[in-house]
């Protein structure tokens, strides 16, 4: 990513194919897409067992902002299960190509999510403020006799 005067960054698309190839890995017919391995928990078609008869169920999001959001998690997802895998393989040229251009493509799509609708943050849902706790006493400056948090 380069900078800019606007949000900081210009995205550049080094691999503009990859997320619209059906979400694919190289058609890597060791790996499943990535929409279907965020549904099931795992990249990997030899790895998924499922419970009794029990299937996963697709998310199908409702309009732009979660497809979007849908989109930065799914890759998330993927970028994780990847790093795990080479942990454990990483003389693994191929998966560390495909995990290089899945983060790369996770800044573009989270840059594109910052600049249509706002920074990913974690809000508290009961209120506007973020972290109450940060302005909640600490256990050292309790003027009662309970010194734990």
């Amino acid at each position: 990513m380069l900078f800019d005067d606007n949000l900081g960054f210009i995205t550049y698309n080094l691999y503009p194919n990859l997320f619209k190839e059906q979400n694919n890995l190289n058609n890597n017919p060791e790996l499943v897409s990535i929409s279907e391995g965020f549904a099931r928990g795992n990249l990997f078609k030899d790895e998924y067992k499922p419970y009794k008869n029990y299937t996963y169920k697709k998310i199908e999001p409702k309009t732009e902002k979660e497809a979007l959001l849908l989109d930065i998690m799914e890759l998330s997802f993927a970028i994780n299960d990847l790093n795990l895998y080479l942990d454990l393989h990483p003389q693994n040229q191929d998966a560390l190509e495909k995990f290089n251009k899945l983060v790369e493509l996770s800044c573009q799509k989270e840059m594109e999510y910052v600049k249509k609708y706002g920074p990913l943050e974690v809000i508290d849902s009961n209120s506007n403020t973020n972290f109450k706790w940060i302005q909640d006493p600490w256990p050292w400056e309790r003027e009662d006799d309970t010194k734990y948090v």
